[in-house]
C-alpha cells in the first residue's frame, strides 16, 4: 500500500471513526425523510454507507489505511453477528410450514450451485483473486449483508474486489426483485398452470396469526447491557478464534472464520433461552448499528477504480441469478409451491429481510410478515451455506 494511502485530511483514528459515524448517521437521516423514501426503496443505504467513504477516500479526506479500520473490521462484525442471532426467532421460523422453508433451502442451493458455474464462465474475464469476491457475494445473496462482510472477512476477499461486488449485489440483485415484482402479475395464470398447492400460503398465513410480537421502547439499561454483551461476546470469539487453527488450501477456515463461527452458533444457541427477549427492546437495531458502521470501513479501503471490472462481474451475476431461479422453478414444480413462494423464497436469499417482506407483500398484501421470517431464515442458513460455496469456489479459483 502507497504510503499516501495513510494520509487524508482527517487521520487521527477516533477521529476517522467519528467521520464514518456522521456519515452512517446522515443516510439514515435522509432515507427517513418522507421525500426522499421512494429514492432510499430504489436505491437502499447499503449502497452509500459502502461507496460515501469510498469516494471520501478518494478525495483525501479520509486515508485509506487506519488503524481505526482493522479494529472496526476485527471487532464490529462479530458484535453485529452475536446481536443479530440472538434475536433470531427460530421457534416461529419452524412455524412457516416445510413449504416455505423448502423453498428457501431451494433458493440457497441455487446460490451455491450457480457461483462456481459463473466463475467457469467468466473466470477467464475475470481478477485473478475474482474467486474470493464471489465467496463474498455468495454470502450477501444467501442471507444479507452481515454475512457478505463475514465471508469476506473469513477468505480475505481484496479491497479491490468489494467495490464491483457491491455494484453486482445491488444492480443484479435488485434488478431480479424487478422481474419478480412484475411476474405478481401472472401468479394465478402460473399457480394454475403448475396446480400449485395455493391453500400452503393460507396455512402460513393462519400460523402466522397465532405469533404475539412484543415490542418495547428501548430503555437505557437496556442499550448498555446490549452493547456491553455484544462487545464481550466479540472479544472472547475473537479470542478463542485465534487459539484455533487455519484450514484449507487455499485458507476458507481462518481466524476471523472461527470467530464468526463461534458467535453465530453460540448467538443461535442463546436465541433459544430468555436472552432472545432482547429483541423486544432492540437489540437487532444495534447489531445493525454495528454493521452499517463495520461496512463504511471498509469502503474506505476499496479502490473506486476496481468499479471499471464490474462488466464482467455484471455478467456473471445475470448467469448466476439465471441458475438460482432456475433451481427454485424446479423445486416449486416438485412440490407444486405456489409463485407467491417461488417470489419470496428468492427475494429471502437475495435481498434478505429488507427486500423479502415488499415482495411478499406485492403478491399478498398481508403475508409481509411471512417474507420477513423467511428472510431470516435464509440470514440463518447463510453463513453456514456461504462457506460452503467458498469452498467449492476456492477449489476451482483457488
Amino acid at each position: 500500500m502507497p504510503e499516501a494511502a495513510s494520509h487524508g485530511l482527517i487521520t487521527d483514528p477516533t477521529a476517522v471513526f467519528a467521520f464514518i459515524a456522521v456519515v452512517i448517521a446522515g443516510i439514515f437521516w435522509l432515507s427517513g425523510l418522507p421525500r426522499l423514501k421512494k429514492f432510499f426503496e430504489i436505491t437502499p443505504p447499503v449502497i452509500y454507507a459502502y461507496f460515501i467513504p469510498t469516494i471520501s477516500t478518494t478525495v483525501g479526506i479520509i486515508p485509506q489505511v487506519s488503524v481505526a479500520y482493522d479494529w472496526m473490521t476485527r471487532y464490529l462484525l462479530p458484535t453485529a453477528l452475536f446481536l443479530l442471532m440472538v434475536s433470531v426467532d427460530l421457534k416461529s421460523i419452524m412455524r412457516l410450514g416445510a413449504m416455505a422453508l423448502l423453498m428457501v433451502v431451494a433458493g440457497s442451493i441455487g446460490i451455491i450451485v450457480g457461483a462456481p458455474v459463473a466463475l467457469v464462465l467468466f473466470g477467464g474475464l475475470l481478477p485473478e483473486e475474482a474467486w474470493k469476491g464471489f465467496a463474498a457475494l455468495s454470502g450477501s445473496w444467501i442471507g444479507g449483508t452481515a454475512n457478505m462482510v463475514a465471508i469476506a472477512e473469513s477468505v480475505g476477499t481484496p479491497d479491490s474486489l468489494m467495490g464491483p461486488i457491491i455494484v453486482i449485489d445491488t444492480v443484479v440483485g435488485y434488478g431480479w426483485m424487478g422481474v419478480l415484482l412484475f411476474f405478481s402479475a401472472w401468479q394465478h395464470k402460473f399457480d394454475a398452470r403448475t396446480r400449485a398447492r395455493t391453500s400452503a400460503v393460507e396455512e402460513t398465513n393462519r400460523r402466522l396469526a397465532e405469533m404475539n410480537a412484543h415490542r418495547h421502547p428501548t430503555e437505557l439499561r437496556h442499550a448498555v447491557f446490549m452493547i456491553g454483551m455484544g462487545f464481550g461476546a466479540a472479544a472472547l470469539c475473537v479470542f478463542v478464534g485465534d487459539q484455533l487453527p487455519v484450514l484449507g488450501d487455499p485458507t476458507i477456515i481462518s481466524h476471523t472464520t472461527w470467530a464468526v463461527l463461534i458467535v453465530v452458533t453460540g448467538g443461535l444457541m442463546l436465541s433459544f433461552t430468555r436472552v432472545s427477549l432482547l429483541e423486544e427492546v432492540g437489540a437487532s437495531k444495534i447489531g445493525y448499528t454495528a454493521l452499517y458502521l463495520l461496512l463504511g470501513a471498509i469502503g474506505a479501503q476499496a479502490d473506486l477504480k476496481a468499479v471499471l471490472d464490474a462488466p464482467a462481474f455484471f455478467g456473471a451475476g445475470v448467469v448466476w441469478i439465471g441458475v438460482h431461479a432456475v433451481v427454485l422453478l424446479l423445486a416449486a414444480r416438485l412440490v407444486r409451491a405456489p409463485l407467491f413462494f417461488f417470489a419470496t423464497g428468492s427475494m429471502s436469499n437475495i435481498g434478505g429481510a429488507a427486500s423479502a417482506p415488499v415482495v411478499a407483500s406485492v403478491y399478498h398484501p398481508a403475508m409481509a410478515p411471512v417474507g420477513l421470517l423467511m428472510a431470516v431464515a435464509g440470514y440463518v442458513l447463510g453463513i453456514y451455506g456461504a462457506l460452503g460455496c467458498a469452498w467449492i469456489l476456492g477449489l476451482i479459483g483457488g
